[in-house]
């Protein structure tokens, strides 16, 4: 099976125009294509996910969007506990945990982010994290679940985590839960292979998927 490759736009780009541009110019890469919520539904895609939702299906919430809406939209992958939702927007581990469980319910798949910042112990913030954010959910639902490491300093910074410091991280996590385990944190197409090659499952991509040209290169290289 190829590795799985997910783009996430974040909130990229500024006009609908533009997302429709990179859309059609990466779309038969195959990828997860994670566009901000505005732009959802002008996209057919069989590999739709969104950026984050709601741990409710309706209700008094405003600007939240909730799971069986994305479901509505044909998304079929919802990243949740980013860790620029957890810094910028106070997320915690027993908010996240309430929206895994209603992304289970609508049948999306989950994508948790879980990483540590500069001067952390990996292992310590990890081991929290996946105990908190998984607390009660169903064995059954548990294997559905995708786990993405992305260590914070690495994101958006351009000092991506060594690919031998990056396999410790895949083994721990591998062996607190045996689910896929993606990658991400200043990925690029030079060394988008390393992490396969280390074990990783896949990719989480920010900032290079929206450049196609860079991201077309990761997922050959890393499909490769």
């Amino acid at each position: 099976m190829k590795p799985l490759i997910v783009a996430n736009w974040k909130m990229n780009p500024s006009s609908l125009a533009e997302a429709r541009k990179l859309f059609n110019e990466i779309r038969k890469t195959n990828a997860v294509i994670c566009p901000p919520f505005v732009y959802i539904s002008a996209f057919k895609y069989i590999q739709l996910g969104a950026q984050d939702c709601c741990w409710k299906e309706e209700g008094a919430y405003t600007g939240a969007i909730s799971p069986q809406m994305l479901k509505g939209l044909g998304v079929k992958y919802v990243i949740i506990g980013h860790s620029e939702r957890r810094i910028h927007f106070k997320e915690t581990d027993g908010m996240i945990n309430k929206k895994l469980k209603a992304a289970l319910n609508s049948v999306l798949i989950p994508i948790l982010c879980i990483g540590e910042k500069k001067d952390e112990n990996p292992e310590t913030v990890i081991s929290r994290q996946l105990k908190e954010d998984l607390d009660g959910i169903a064995e059954k639902d548990l294997k559905k679940i995708i786990v993405a490491y992305e260590p914070v300093w690495a994101i958006g910074t351009g000092d991506f985590c060594e690919k031998d410091e990056a396999k410790k991280a895949r083994n721990f996590i591998r062996k607190k839960i045996g689910n896929k385990v993606l990658y991400g944190g200043s990925v690029n197409s030079k060394i988008a292979k390393d992490y396969i090659d280390v074990g990783y499952d896949g990719l989480l991509v920010g900032g290079a998927s929206l450049n196609a040209e860079e991201f077309i290169k990761i997922v050959k290289n890393a499909q490769t």
